[in-house]
């Protein structure tokens, strides 16, 4: 495809030098940029397809040591995709037709240059356009690729974790029994398991479009690697101060993506200082609680890897904030809108959290909070698992494995369990026995989503607290009903914090009043 800003690279298949000057005057005159080869015999033809890569090929027809049909043969062979146009002077109608039989683009008469510039104009648009035409029927066929592909790894997925997520579960019941064969036998299984679902997770996430391959990152070495991009290109009016955190300290995580991700924001906040300022990179720890997460969030307090990106450019308004990760919008005038939608999916492909401060006219503060291995999910030992008082606790997931399993043991623990395989299931359960203290869904359902049978929950009278079970940056939070509390646990089920988000919920209720239930 010819780039608008280089000069047009006509190849001349011309005997006459006097001929070939006035064909490149003509195009002159015209306004067009022009570099021209000459040829006139059919090994210096092929080398100059090779070697000088020509947009146009510009060809007489009739000359001593070479034809313009047999140049026409030779194009179409090798370089099929090169306008090939006819500038003759003998060239008939008959001519003229079998030219553009053998594939030729256009025709132009020696005694008729004027013409020559607007069929060049034309040749070249109708080859840029079947080029970017050709180019996006071929991105089409790659995303629809991907699309079976992402389909087939997602049942594939789902089948497989419903196999897995029982065992490890099951497991980790057992992994802090007094006996020690017990005990060294059920961790095993949790990591043989854990293992297992990570590669599930890894293959549906390379199918989608994301691979984040694991590896561990050493922080100070990627800031200080992006400060290096960022001097580069870096206006003078701006400075940078990269706080470099202590050597030791990594993460577990995909260098590459994260330094797209950190690159973007950085030059986004370029951009947001015209007149220069001051933009800051810092990297810390900080441990961060219940507190720190918002409604649809999955909260998984301790500590976390902080890395800020701040400007002191014009800021942000809340409205322009309130959209900056909605696909497609964008405040550039040459913006795709989806350069931060690309940041968050990688900050939640890491199981982290993306937060932003702006105020107009006093800069912007973009904070990304990474987990640092070893910090979430901190589990009880089973001796100190919390017990029930008889709460009644309407389990609703539809794998029958998964729902006996979280049965066996949300009873054992003190509570009154009711089960249900679907969304409509429950309602019949509730009709049946009255309105549970808490409600444990999977949100992933089939039948009735768990978004639509929370919704139906509402409209039931419940208020109680919902514990939804799904996967990590899987909830919309703008499809959530106005639930009045709602929590998340992450798959697969870890029992024990199942069990805690149960006791914390229900402590809640009981400091407010009696939970709402009746016994089955």
């Amino acid at each position: 495809m010819v780039d608008a800003n280089e000069p047009v690279r006509i190849l001349l298949v011309e005997d006459s030098e006097l001929d070939a000057e006035l064909v490149l005057d003509e195009l002159l005159l015209d306004g067009l940029s022009i570099t021209s080869r000459r040829v006139e015999n059919e090994f210096a033809f092929v080398d100059a397809l090779e070697n000088f890569a020509p947009d146009l090929i510009v060809s007489d027809l009739s000359m001593p040591d070479f034809s313009g049909y047999r140049a026409l043969e030779i194009a179409r062979r090798l370089k099929p995709r090169i306008p090939f146009m006819f500038v003759s002077g003998t060239m008939g109608e008959e001519a003229a037709v079998e030219a553009l039989r053998g594939g030729a683009t256009d025709y132009v008469l020696k005694d008729n240059l004027a013409r020559l510039a607007s069929a060049v104009r034309r040749a070249l648009a109708e080859s840029a356009e079947r080029d970017a035409r050709e180019r996006a029927e071929q991105e089409l066929l790659r995303v629809q690729r991907y699309e079976s592909l992402a389909l087939l790894a997602s049942g594939l997925s789902h089948d497989l974790r419903n196999i897995l997520q029982p065992i490890s579960m099951g497991a980790s019941i057992f992994a802090d029994d007094s006996r020690d064969e017990v005990r060294k036998a059920a961790r095993l299984i949790v990591d043989c398991t854990q293992r297992g679902l990570d590669i599930v997770a890894s293959m549906l996430s390379f199918a989608r479009g994301s691979r984040a391959a694991k590896e561990r990152v050493k922080v100070s070495a990627l800031i200080e690697a992006l400060a290096m991009l960022l001097r580069g290109s870096m206006p003078r009016a701006v400075t940078l101060i990269a706080e470099l955190p202590d050597a030791a300290i990594e993460i577990d995580g995909n260098y590459t993506e994260l330094q797209q991700c950190l690159l973007n924001l950085c030059l986004n906040a370029l951009q947001a200082m015209p007149d220069g300022g001051e933009l800051r990179l810092e990297a810390m720890l900080t441990d961060i609680d219940h507190s720190f997460f918002s409604a649809g969030e999955m909260a998984a307090p301790g500590r976390y890897l902080k890395i800020a990106i701040k400007d002191s450019g014009v800021g942000m308004s809340d409205e322009v904030r309130s959209n900056l990760f909605k696909p497609f919008f964008t405040t550039k005038e040459r913006g795709t809108g989806l350069g931060l939608l690309s940041c968050r999916r990688i900050v939640t492909n890491h199981k982290g959290f993306i937060r932003v401060a702006s105020t107009v006219g006093s800069g912007t503060t973009f904070a990304l909070y990474l987990p640092m291995q070893g910090t979430q999910k901190q589990e009880s030992s089973s001796h100190s698992l919390p017990i029930g008082r008889g709460e009644v606790v309407l389990i609703v997931i539809e794998e029958a494995s998964t729902l006996s399993l979280l049965h066996d043991t949300i009873e054992s623990h003190g509570y009154q369990v009711l089960t249900a395989q679907s969304g409509a299931a429950a309602l019949q359960t509730i009709n049946a026995h009255g309105l549970p203290a808490v409600v444990v869904m999977e949100a992933d359902m089939n039948l009735m989503t768990g978004v639509r049978t929370a919704t139906t929950l509402i409209e039931h009278k419940f208020r109680g607290p919902v514990v939804m079970i799904a996967e990590s940056g899987s909830i919309n939070r703008d499809e959530l009903p106005p639930l009045q509390r709602i929590r998340f646990v992450e798959k697969p089920v870890n029992p024990a914090e199942l069990l805690g988000v149960l006791a914390e919920e229900l402590r809640i209720d009981t400091a407010c009043g009696e939970p709402e239930s009746r016994s089955p």
